[in-house]
């Protein structure tokens, strides 16, 4: 067997399959394996001609097809499969090979299996990629962590399978170690928040606007149409117009209201309290899923837990509002998100430029929208901004249109929907735009029953003080 292979994608689902024949598709010889043969065998019926597309059916057979030194990209579930997929492969590479894994792995993993890998003198990539099934095929987004030379060399493909935009295509070397997959973990952490902060406003519309479904699908057909365009705010407009074939209903209100999740959201929260930072959209997200999840409990609280009776507001003047505090909430969330990159950098030394993450943020990738243009604008106009809501544009946003933000979050307590996203949002610009806030409180309380001590302030940062309270 030739070995002319640039390439060994292992793990054909569908992801595997898309992202291997969008390999294919831009003019490399690449060899497939999937450890079940039928899937390999799906995977070259889907060929076009003219794809120089090979099938092996043992990755002894894989590394043998494989032009020096062997790149093998792992598209196979996170955890444990990543593990034994890595060494099933091993006995066949030599030193200087590189392993590259593009699922979902924990950044604690990665950094476990890139020393493990390093120190047997074999390369390691941690790559996150996001774009779903049509992504891979048509170019995600990529963000590969690894040394600078391991990115040199895969650079050639990974340039031309992603997706592509204005300024170039949307993969650059995120950083070393885990980096890649910590910047991937962070924008599903993002997602999270954009999905709920779109679903509180679906919500708001349909049970305190008493819009229709092709009102509120005409809706954000329209904000699509301006600063909130994005990949979410398109297809939510698409689901809305959708209809059940069965019962002729509205698609969306045959789904049942569990929210699945498969760990980033959680893993981005769990980080944000390891790093100390306050992502409370995010939180809140998670939380809203766990909450969906317990549908027999909330089910039951229904018949005995009544909310206010109020009646249906008018749309007519609060759609624009609505609109505005969604945007608001928007830029909190993802302030949020940048704000725990930035606390990693400082702890990893990875080398994260900001701006350039929310450049490779603007194609193929679920987040894609147009306020990642802002962002990328403002890290451009002051690379080591503290936070985004430091920005003169996007936090001038956020007081000129406080006013209608707070409005539709007190709307929505008022109608008793809940908003804990949008909430969570505004709370944290609340905190964060205060000289002083009651945790002066708290230390005393502290203090109080654990001599906790506490500084003054009126006394130089950092002595410590204790109290004897009456």
């Amino acid at each position: 067997m030739t070995a002319n292979s640039q390439i060994c994608v292992a793990g054909l689902a569908v992801m595997g399959q898309n992202l291997a024949l969008n390999i294919a598709r831009n003019g490399f010889p690449i060899t497939v394996y999937n450890r079940s043969y039928d899937k390999t065998a799906a995977t070259l019926a889907r060929c076009e001609p003219g794809y120089q597309m090979v099938g092996a059916k043992t990755p002894q057979e894989a590394v043998a097809t494989l032009a020096r030194p062997r790149k093998v990209l792992l598209l196979v579930k996170a955890g444990q499969p990543v593990d034994d997929t890595i060494a099933t492969f091993l006995p066949f590479l030599e030193a200087g090979d590189m392993i590259l894994d593009t699922g979902n792995s924990h950044p604690d993993d990665t950094e476990r299996r890139n020393r493990e890998l390093k120190a047997k003198g074999f390369r390691f990539v941690g790559m996150g990629v996001s774009g779903g099934e049509e992504g891979a095929l048509n170019g995600p987004s990529l963000m590969p962590g690894c040394e600078p030379s391991a990115y040199q060399e895969i650079a050639p493909i990974l340039k031309k399978i992603a997706a592509q935009v204005d300024d170039g295509p949307c993969v650059t070397h995120v950083g070393t170690g885990s980096a890649g997959h910590f910047v991937k973990m962070v924008h599903n952490g993002i997602e999270y928040g954009d999905m709920q902060l779109i679903a509180e406003c679906y919500d708001l519309m349909q049970h305190v606007l008493g819009m229709s479904h092709a009102q509120m699908a005409d809706t954000f057909a329209q904000w699509n149409a301006g600063f909130l365009e994005s990949f979410l705010i398109e297809i939510t407009a698409r689901i809305l117009r959708a209809q059940d074939p069965e019962t002729k209903s509205p698609m969306v209100e045959v789904i049942l209201d569990k929210a699945g999740q498969k760990g980033t959201g959680k893993w981005t929260s769990e980080m944000a309290l390891r790093y100390g930072i306050p992502v409370p959209t995010m939180h809140a997200a998670v939380e809203a899923r766990c909450l969906s999840a317990r549908k027999d409990e909330r089910v039951a609280a229904s018949k005995v837990l009544h909310g206010p009776k109020v009646s249906a507001a008018s749309a007519a003047g609060l759609i624009d509002a609505v609109r505005d505090a969604l945007y608001c909430s928007k830029i909190c969330s993802y302030a949020q998100g940048l704000d725990l990159l930035a606390a990693a950098d400082a702890d990893k030394k990875w080398g994260l430029d900001l701006g350039e993450i929310a450049r490779i943020w603007k194609g193929g990738c679920i987040i894609r929208a147009r306020f990642l243009r802002s962002i990328q604008t403002a890290y451009k106009a002051q690379k080591q901004l503290p936070n985004l809501l430091l920005d003169p544009e996007l936090g001038g946003f956020l007081q000129q249109h406080q006013t209608a933000w707070r409005k539709v979050v007190a709307l929505a307590a008022e109608h008793g929907v809940p908003t804990l996203a949008m909430g969570g949002s505004l709370s944290y610009f609340d905190s964060f735009r205060r000289a002083r806030l009651p945790q002066n409180l708290t230390q005393a309380q502290r203090d109080l029953f654990g001599a906790h001590t506490f500084e003054r302030t009126d006394r130089p940062a950092g002595e410590a003080f204790h109290h004897e309270w009456p």
